[in-house]
């Protein structure tokens, strides 16, 4: 009989056997002063911990009663690392990953020890969008998922 040994990592993406996984989100009142910005998700990695994202979802109580409710003027989204927008998602005015829908996954590899954030910022009215019939936005909502791991390469073995 051979015996086995398991795999400390995944062979096709890296990422150890053991890694857990972060899940945080919210629903909250829409900002509605000019530049106020709540934080609908957050995860922070402690030190010596890597990660990576492989989720996103976005909510407007708007776009829940009509999937054509995607843009949003007013509102600024971005996600955060370290305080700083992560590309490719510098700031956005719509809805491009929907809440309650399977989504887009990505797999972006984020650094040690670092806080990553979603959040919403009310920047003022948008334009004004022709034959809009869309309600407005009064809830937001985000979701961020990933992975992280202790990573022995920055802190030594566990």
């Amino acid at each position: 009989m051979i015996a086995t040994a398991v795999e400390p990592t995944c062979h096709v993406c890296g990422i150890p056997a053991d890694a857990s996984y972060f899940d945080d989100s919210s629903i909250v009142s829409a900002p509605t002063n000019v530049g106020d910005e709540v934080v609908l998700a957050k995860y922070e990695l402690h030190a010596h911990y890597c990660g990576v994202l492989h989720y996103f979802a976005q909510y407007t109580d708007a776009y829940a009663l009509t999937p054509t409710a995607v843009e949003t003027p007013a509102l600024e989204w971005q996600i955060r690392s370290d305080g700083e927008p992560l590309a490719p998602w510098l700031t956005f005015n719509r809805i491009i990953n929907p809440w309650g829908l399977s989504g887009f996954p990505i797999h972006l590899r984020l650094r040690e020890g670092t806080l990553l954030e979603f959040v919403v910022r009310f920047k003022g009215s948008g334009p004004v969008i022709e034959f809009s019939t869309a309600p407005p936005v009064t809830q937001v909502g985000g979701r961020l998922l990933g992975r992280f791991w202790y990573n022995t390469t920055l802190g030594g073995h566990r």
